[in-house]
C-alpha cells in the first residue's frame, strides 16, 4: 500500500494497516499471545471488568474492536444471545446512544436522551432475578428489551426475527451456549438476521485454541465449540447457499484484519461480516 505523503491521516492509517498485516506472519508474537491467553482464562481475568457499574466477561481488545464495528456499522438493532450481568448489554446501549448524539451534533438537531429507536435485544435462557433488576434499574435500560428463553427455540427466534424486521441496520452477537450444536443452530437462526456491510459476531472461538481442562466444567471443548460451528456453518453457506432475511443471498466474510490487530481476542475468526 502507498501512503499519500500529503496526507497525514492516510499516511498513518496506511503505516497502521501495514503493521497489522505484519502480524499474520509473526509467529513469535502469535505464540506470545497464545501463551498470555492460556493463563488469563486458566485465571479468570475477563471477569473483572465493567461497564457502567455492570460486569462485562470480555477481553478488553474485544470491547475496544466492538465499539469501532458499531461506529463503522451504525446499527439501528443489536441482536445477543447471552446476558448473564448484563454488561454487554450496557456496552451495546451506550454506543447507540452515542450514534444518537453524534447524528444531533451533525444534522443540528435536538437530541432526546429518552429516544429509543435504536436498541438493543437480548436473549438469554436464564435471566436471573438479581440480573434483570439489576439491567432494568440501569440508567440504559430504556434501550434494552430481553427475552427469556433458549436462543435456538423457534418461537424464541421468530419473535426475535419480527423484532428485527423493523430496523434497516442489525448487528448479531452470538454468546450463550457454546457448543458445536448449540451455535451452529444460533448461526441458522441469527446470522440471516444482519444487515449487508454489518457483522455476526460469534464469541468464545478461542475454545478450540485452549487445552480442555480449561474448561473441565463446562460441555464445550477442542472439536466442539464455536470455531468448529462457524467452519460448518461457512461450508453450508458455500455449499448450499443460505438466504438472508432481507431476501439476499447471505455471503459471510472471516474479517480477519480484526484477528490480526488483536492477537489477544476470545474470538478469534469469529467476526463474520456480510458482504
Amino acid at each position: 500500500m502507498t501512503a499519500d505523503k500529503t496526507d497525514p491521516i492516510a499516511a498513518f492509517a496506511a503505516e497502521r494497516a501495514a503493521t497489522i498485516a505484519s502480524y499474520a506472519g509473526d509467529d513469535a508474537l502469535k505464540d506470545a499471545s497464545a501463551r498470555w491467553l492460556d493463563l488469563a482464562f486458566r485465571r479468570r481475568y475477563m471477569y473483572h471488568f465493567d461497564w457502567l457499574g455492570r460486569p462485562i466477561i470480555q477481553l478488553p481488545g474485544d470491547m475496544v474492536v466492538f465499539q469501532e464495528l458499531v461506529w463503522q456499522v451504525k446499527p439501528d438493532l443489536i441482536i445477543e444471545t447471552g446476558i448473564a450481568h448484563g454488561g454487554s448489554l450496557m456496552l451495546s446501549a451506550t454506543m447507540l446512544a452515542l450514534l444518537d448524539m453524534a447524528e444531533a451534533v451533525e444534522t443540528g438537531s435536538v437530541l432526546d436522551p429518552k429516544a429509543t429507536r435504536r436498541r438493543v435485544l437480548g436473549v438469554d435462557i436464564d435471566i436471573r432475578a438479581h440480573n434483570r433488576g439489576a439491567i432494568e434499574a440501569h440508567p440504559f435500560a430504556h434501550r434494552i428489551d430481553m427475552i427469556e428463553g433458549s436462543s435456538i427455540d423457534a418461537g424464541v427466534a421468530r419473535r426475535v426475527a419480527e423484532r428485527a424486521a423493523g430496523y434497516e441496520r442489525v448487528l448479531v452477537c452470538l454468546d450463550s451456549n457454546h457448543t458445536h450444536a448449540h451455535v451452529l443452530a444460533e448461526l441458522e437462526l441469527y446470522a440471516p438476521l444482519a444487515s449487508p456491510g454489518s457483522y455476526c459476531l460469534v464469541y468464545d472461538t478461542i475454545v478450540e485454541d485452549l487445552d480442555d481442562d480449561v474448561f473441565p466444567d463446562r460441555p464445550w471443548s477442542r472439536g466442539d465449540n464455536p470455531r468448529t460451528a462457524i467452519r460448518e456453518y461457512l461450508r453450508l453457506l458455500t455449499e448450499e447457499g443460505r438466504k438472508a432475511a432481507d431476501g439476499g443471498d447471505l455471503v459471510l466474510k472471516l474479517d480477519r484484519t480484526v484477528d490480526d490487530k488483536l492477537l489477544l481476542s476470545a474470538a478469534p475468526h469469529g467476526y463474520l461480516k456480510r458482504v
